[in-house]
């Protein structure tokens, strides 16, 4: 799928269309040129349009594009909120603040205004089934509060949609950045609209790795056993605070593999269709079919550091 943005790019498909036409036996307009300028405006009306592989014109994905426009104005709400949040405290080490509230309304507010009949499901208390339709979005208007908090540069907004116990589009947005990493089941995985892949790492020596742990644990947690287990083994091995952007930057290439074993489906729903869509692998820890609704995670970028984490994780554990 080749997304037109230019002129040329335009008329080349246009022309190519033409003569698919004529080849098939079809009638082509008698005056190109003036069809062209024609569908030329259609397209400028239309936004962004892509080709199918019958060589027709289609708009967008409008579950795709809203959830970018969501991702985006909740992100300036983030931005916006920055220097002026309170902070309070909701359990050990878990930090809640106005930020979070003010992104999820933002964010639901564009949803419905687009897809009344939709259902949500998100972190702050969020939780609404869908009004006579399959479709729910699954949010995290503030993934990584912890970083956002204290100005650490590394936390994002999650949004994906479910069909029926599947997912079928994410977007995830780093406003810091302003990038948005965006994926549709079958169609691919995207940042800033070019195509992204995993990283080509081929073992764990040479990866750098992951890990999540839960809020206020201390050091005899399993889950700190078997991330010491992994810290020898691998080149570099990271606890970074959001879930969404470890997803998104395995997809992308700039990690090799990220594992979590504490999560929500809010922190992942999105992040886990843009691995998958990118080329990636996502299972749980033990190397099974992941489910979004068991706090059981491995992403990689499918080479052999996967299962050589599926070995560690998944061993015995030191008391």
């Amino acid at each position: 799928m080749g997304y037109l943005k230019c002129q040329a790019a335009i008329d080349f498909g246009l022309q190519s269309l033409f003569r698919i036409r004529s080849l098939a036996g079809m009638s082509t307009p008698n005056q190109p040129t003036c069809q062209i300028e024609s569908w030329r405006l259609l397209l400028r009306r239309a936004g962004r349009t892509r080709i199918d592989p019958c060589g027709c014109f289609v708009q967008e994905d409008a579950f795709r594009n809203v959830a970018i426009e969501a991702a985006r104005a909740a992100g300036a709400v983030l931005q916006q909120w920055s220097q002026r949040f309170t902070v309070q405290e909701k359990g050990p080490a878990n930090l809640v603040t106005e930020a979070d509230f003010a992104s999820q309304e933002v964010i639901v507010s564009v949803i419905q205004s687009r897809f009344p009949d939709h259902g949500f499901l998100g972190e702050e208390g969020l939780d609404r089934a869908p009004s006579g339709q399959h479709f729910r979005w699954i949010i995290d208007p503030l993934d990584g509060t912890g970083n956002y908090v204290h100005g650490f540069p590394y936390f994002a907004v999650s949004i994906g949609l479910e069909h029926k116990g599947e997912m079928v589009v994410g977007a995830i947005y780093d406003p810091t950045r302003d990038e948005m990493f965006v994926a549709q089941k079958g169609q691919g995985a995207w940042l800033n609209e070019s195509p992204i892949r995993p990283s080509s790492v081929a073992g764990l020596e040479k990866a750098f790795v992951v890990a999540s742990l839960p809020s206020a644990i201390d050091a005899s947690h399993p889950s700190v056993a078997r991330m010491l287990r992994v810290l020898p083994r691998a080149q570099t091995l990271q606890r970074t605070g959001s879930a969404a952007l470890n997803l998104a930057y395995v997809a992308c290439g700039r990690i090799d593999a990220f594992w979590s074993t504490s999560m929500k489906p809010w922190d992942v729903a999105a992040g886990g269709l843009i691995v998958v869509e990118a080329g990636g692998a996502l299972t749980t820890t033990g190397g099974r079919l992941f489910d979004l609704y068991i706090a059981d995670l491995l992403a990689s970028n499918g080479s052999a550091v996967h299962s050589q984490l599926v070995d560690l994780l998944t061993g015995p554990v030191a008391s």
